[in-house]
Parts: structure tokens; sequence; C-alpha cells
């Protein structure tokens, strides 16, 4: 039942990371919102900085993604130097030292491209790319996580406010009962040990209401946190005119099981973490494979106090030159084969994260179906039993207005109206719950 699950469902939501931090919208500050559920899911995945976070990893990721394509393509740099220099220097007409100022200047340009590396850069190029898509896939995933969170946050404020609808129905009849007792008490044809038990009931209704009020309160705050909204922001949530579970047949676990399995981002996540493993194993095999570079460069460069002039110089020292650097790897002390037992061991571990990936996954999928089962199991029972409890309070109520029944006859079947009412909301909410989550996994999104 969902409120035996209500004690269960804020350490789930902790266990969940429920209270990760939002982003507030200050537009929303001193107002009065009423959101349904896609509402709130919506604002949550725009607003969750955990997710945020992992947008910006992904935007990290697809930088180096254009890094890595950009490495196939060649280099230029340029280069300008000019030296001042100062000392004694033989003078050309007579032969004697003289103290002087020269200057020397060079310039260049030059370009090296690489032509093959063992693969290498196609190889840098796809494992970046697989980060992308995974940076992606995490972003899906943690936005999954916060739906599942909401999701329960907001069906226990509409299990609070049927509760509420239930208990202020309750208080009223109490009210007017107490009130008929009264009267009857007035003129003698009842026991004052009858009034006063109708007026205990009475307090009683009245301090159920009154925690009923105190727990919708709490768990609207619960939920108004887990959004981060403004602190003075009035929030409330929408509440559907009927919500019943009219459809409580769920698909076949193994269905389930396959399209989870098929779809589920933390899946996918894994298989491109196996798919990078692989890369890494490549690119570090490289490193046994000769690469060959090509380059190109022109300078020039001139000194003062040089019969030619500065541009006659500059032609005269002009030089051009081309040419391609193979470097064959002999003997690496052993750094390459250590890459490559590194990078195959991470193979493995991937694919063992892949394996517990898809087993917890599986284990997730079956436990939210037997607990579809056992809620469904629970709800066709308490709608049966709350039915008949319904009609022998309605009957008891018109006795004790006739007079032809005791007031502990009375109360003791209303007490028992009141658990079976109860134990059916519970159920009701329980079932739709679980079922949502169950297809959830299937990729059914989650609306009411």
């Amino acid at each position: 039942m969902l409120f035996k699950t209500k004690n269960i469902i804020l350490p789930l939501l902790l266990l969940l990371g429920c209270f990760n931090t939002y982003a507030q919208d200050s537009t929303l500050v001193g107002k009065n919102i009423q959101w349904d559920l896609v509402k709130c899911i919506d604002y949550a995945k725009k607003n969750n900085i955990q997710i945020n976070s992992i947008r910006l990893n992904q935007q990290t990721s697809q930088q180096q993604y254009l890094l890595a394509k950009a490495s196939r393509l060649p280099n230029l740099s340029a280069s300008v130097g000019e030296t001042f220099a100062h000392g004694n220097n033989v003078t050309s007409y007579n032969g004697t030292l003289g103290s002087r100022f020269t200057t020397q200047g060079s310039y260049g340009l030059n370009s090296n491209v690489t032509l093959f590396n063992g693969s290498l850069i196609n190889n840098t190029i796809s494992q970046a790319n697989l980060s992308v898509q995974q940076a992606n896939y995490a972003i899906v995933q943690q936005e999954n996580d916060i739906t599942l969170q909401i999701t329960q946050a907001y069906l226990a404020i509409l299990l609070d406010k049927e509760n509420l609808i239930y208990d202020t129905d309750l208080v009223n009849t109490s009210i007017a009962q107490t009130k008929l007792e009264q009267q009857r008490y007035n003129v003698g044809s009842v026991a004052r040990k009858d009034l006063i038990q109708l007026q205990a009931q009475q307090a009683a209704d009245q301090y159920t209401l009154v925690n009923q009020q105190n727990t919708e309160r709490g768990d609207l705050l619960t939920l108004k946190q887990l959004l981060l909204l403004p602190t003075d922001t009035h929030f409330d949530i929408f509440k559907p005119d009927s919500i019943a579970p009219d459809d409580t047949t769920a698909s076949p676990l193994r269905e389930a099981e396959d399209i989870a399995l098929k779809n589920r981002p933390e899946v996918k996540n894994s298989e491109l973490g196996v798919q990078i493993a692989k890369y890494g194993v490549k690119m570090a095999q490289a490193g046994y494979l000769p690469s060959l570079v090509a380059g190109a460069g022109i300078s020039s460069g001139y000194v003062s106090g040089s019969q030619s002039g500065y541009f006659s110089q500059l032609n005269s020292n002009f030089y051009q030159d081309i040419g391609l650097t193979l470097s064959i790897p002999i003997f690496t002390k052993r750094v390459v084969k250590t890459q490559v037992e590194e990078a195959k061991i991470n193979v493995e571990q991937a694919d063992l994260t892949l394996s517990d990936t898809k087993i917890v996954l599986s284990q997730t999928v079956e436990r939210a179906y037997l607990n579809f089962q056992n809620a469904k199991g629970q709800y066709d029972a308490a709608e049966v039993e709350y039915k008949y409890n319904q009609e022998s309070y309605r009957i008891a109520n018109e006795q004790l207005k006739v007079g032809v029944a005791s007031i502990v006859d009375f109360l003791l079947q209303k007490n028992l109206y009141i658990q079976s009412q109860q134990a059916f909301v519970q159920a009701k909410y329980n079932v739709i719950l679980t079922l949502k989550i169950y297809d959830f996994y299937k990729g059914i999104p989650i609306k009411l």
C-alpha cells in the first residue's frame, strides 16, 4: 500500500538523490502556481543542476570530438626573431676595434601533417564520437531518475488530497451525529455516556483531519524542495477530476524486460563504454607501428651592417624546405606493451560493467513487475472490503438516526469503515504508482 509505502517513499527519494540541488527560477518569486505532473517533470528536467552539469560534460565531449577531427589537418606556425647585440668589432676601413650595435632578424613559416600513424587519428575520432553519444545517454538516464522521484512525490500529494476529502466528510458526519445526539440528550431520550462517546469520536475525527492537513503540507513542501522553487512561491499541484486505475493489466515480464534491455539509456551507455574501451586497444596498438609526417617550411633573415640592404638580404636568404619524417619504434622499454595490456583490461572491465548494468536492470524490472502484481491483488481485495464496509456503515448510520443501534456497535462499524476506506485509497494509489513505474521501464511516458 502506498502509505505503508509512504514511509518508504521519502527514504527512497533520498536513496535516488532526490535532494540534488536545482537552479531556482527567479520569475516564480512570490507567485501562486499550480502545476500538473507533466509540468513538474518538465521543470525539473530543465532546472536540475545535476542534469545541467551533465549537459556541460556533453559539450566538453563535443569539443574533444571536434579537436580529434581537427588532428587530420596540417598545422601552421610562424616565427619571428629579432636580436640586438653590442660589442667590439674590427672596422672594415682601418682594421681597428670599434664598439657598435648590431641587429639580426629571422622569419619563418612551418607546417606539418601526419600522413600515417597506425590509424591513431581515426580511432581517436571514433572514440571521441562515442563519448559524445555516451554523454547524451547520461543526460537521459538522469532525467529518468528525476522523473520517478517527481512522480512518487506527486502521487503522495494526490493521496493526501483524497484522504482529506474522506476525512472532511467524516468530520461533517460526526458533527451532525453529535448534534442529533445532543438533542436527544436534552429531551432525556439517551444517556450522557452515549453523547460523550459521540463527542469523543467527533474530536478524534477532527484530530485525524488536522493530521492529514499537516501531512499534505509536508508532502507539498517535499515536492517544492525537489523542484527547488523559491521559498516564497505558493505552490500546489493540479488535482485531476478523477484518478482511478482504469486499466490495471500489465504486459508480460519478459516483454518488458526485453524492451528495457534494448532501449534504456543505462544499457546504451554501458554498451558504448565497451566500444570506447575497444578503440582504446586499437589506439594503444598504434604504438607498435611507424608514423610518417610530412613537413615544409620557408625562412629568411638579415644582419645589420652588411653591404646589402634589408630587402636584398631577405631575398638572398630566402630558404624553402620540404621533407618526410618516418619514425619507427624499435624498443620502447615495454611502454607500448603495457598500454596495450591495460587497454585490454579496460575492455574486460567495460564488459563486466555492461553485464552488471543488464543484471541490475533486469532485477529492477522484475521487482517493478512483482510490486505491481502485489499492489493489484491488494487493490482488488481492498475494493471489495471497502464496498461492504461502506454499506454496513451507511446502515449503521441510519440505525443510529432512528435510535435502534447502540453507540458501541455504531462506533465499531465506523472504525471498520474508516480502516477499509484508508486501505482502499492507499491501494488505489499504490497500484497506479507501481503500474506507472513498470510501464516507464518499457519507455511509456508517465502521465496522469
